[in-house]
């Protein structure tokens, strides 16, 4: 059963920024009939942030409306690296590497979409079709229908341009991108390309691509692209990093607490926009929340969120330490229970603040150990080797403290 009303929704929302059809995609969406649409990623990393997310949380509303979701992996693009936004060209991954990165985002995708059942998203790669096109084949074929003078007037290549660098490798990132459209178009019947604003300039390449070819072999190629808003702090960068570093979506790469935190961050801009991709809550009560306590929604924010990509123990243990953030002392910091056998013989200090997620991991206890982050009992810990023993406990308790404001206390029962 197609849900009409999705884009009624996204408008609502403020999710939907440019379309190149935006009334043709209105009638598609409102018709009844279910669609098919991608939306590309390069896998030049093994993990996503929050601010990768925002076209995903879109698509979570296609799919549970009803619409096929293809998410394109960029095995072949991310070869090449999109220019866009970037003052140096993207570091040229080996083959392994990009294969080993689209393993592990794909565990990733799976909080946002459905991989199983009768709509199931489904993952493709673009490496399996450019891995058999030859260059001069794809060269005539494709490359003659792009102007170079064109394609130098798009803002995608604006940084590269200036900084005096863009090379011809480069410049093929835009006729491969736009080529991924065409390509799902024919095999899938495809006929919507979604992404973020920053990457409108790919996407128009792409139904301009599918207009000209459809010249030439009189195919009726049914291609719409579209794109959401970006989130932007006020310095007017895309939004996914703090000062600490990226709020990343693997639990494995950042504790509860510091994603959190991150979120808890957001830009006082964005907070309207955070709620209307993660939650369902309306517009309205929202609007009304952002006006009149901006710090309760960014509470509520945090917590929704961190559920939303952690789950529900993670956001309240992180809700729960975040509360403490300004005490002074350990009385109110949240506990940790731990049994009195794992201390007997003592408990390695990084696998301890790991235990307590503190830290999100061994090497991450390691690095704020070396760097002087990490207390115990109102001390600095200088010796990531450190064996915390039983008589390091008074009262059978322990007081940690990471940073400046993070604490918890450890209590055997």
């Amino acid at each position: 059963m197609i849900d009409k009303n999705l884009y009624k929704v996204l408008k609502e929302r403020g999710l939907l920024y440019q379309s190149t059809d935006e009334a043709k995609l209105k009638d598609i969406l409102e018709s009844g009939t279910p669609i098919t649409l991608y939306e590309g990623t390069d896998p030049t990393m093994d993990s996503i942030h929050i601010g990768h997310c925002v076209p995903f949380c879109i698509l979570r509303r296609f799919q549970k409306a009803g619409h096929k979701v293809l998410l394109l992996m960029g095995g072949a693009t991310a070869a090449v690296g999109d220019p866009t936004g970037k003052s140096e060209m993207r570091k040229i991954l080996s083959k392994e590497q990009l294969n080993n990165n689209v393993e592990k985002i794909k565990k990733s995708l799976s909080i946002f979409l459905d991989f199983e059942g009768e709509n199931k998203a489904e993952i493709v790669n673009n490496a399996d079709w450019f891995e058999k096109l030859s260059y001069v084949d794809f060269m005539r074929e494709i490359g003659v229908h792009f102007n170079v003078n064109k394609m130098l007037s798009s803002e995608i290549y604006d940084n590269r341009i200036k900084e005096g660098g863009l090379t011809f490798f480069e410049m093929g990132y835009m006729p491969m991108q736009a080529y991924d459209f065409v390509h799902l178009n024919s095999k899938y019947n495809c006929v919507l390309e979604w992404g973020g604003a920053d990457q409108w300039g790919n996407i128009v390449a792409g139904t301009e691509l599918g207009r000209k070819l459809s010249l030439i072999d009189n195919k009726n190629r049914n291609m719409i692209g579209a794109t959401n808003p970006l989130l932007l702090t006020p310095e007017g960068k895309k939004m996914g990093k703090t000062e600490k570093g990226a709020i990343w979506i693997d639990k494995d790469k950042i504790s509860a607490y510091d994603f959190y935190q991150g979120i808890y961050q957001t830009p006082d801009a964005c907070i309207e926009m955070m709620f209307a991709l993660f939650t369902d809550e309306s517009m309205e009560k929202i609007r009304t929340l952002v006006k009149e306590d901006i710090v309760k929604a960014k509470r509520e924010l945090s917590f929704e969120i961190t559920k939303f990509v952690r789950g529900e123990a993670d956001a309240i243990e992180a809700q729960k330490m975040s509360d403490n953030l300004f005490v002074q002392g350990g009385d109110n910091a949240p506990e940790f229970v731990i049994n009195k056998n794992e201390v007997d013989n003592g408990i390695g200090i990084c696998d301890l603040l790991v235990m307590t997620k503190l830290c999100s991991s061994k090497s991450e206890a390691r690095r704020m150990i070396e760097g002087g982050g990490i207390s115990m009992k109102g001390q600095k810990v200088n010796d990531f080797s450190l064996n915390v023993k039983i008589e390091d406990f008074d009262n059978n308790s322990l007081l940690l403290k990471k940073g400046k404001k993070n604490f918890i206390k450890v209590v055997i029962k």
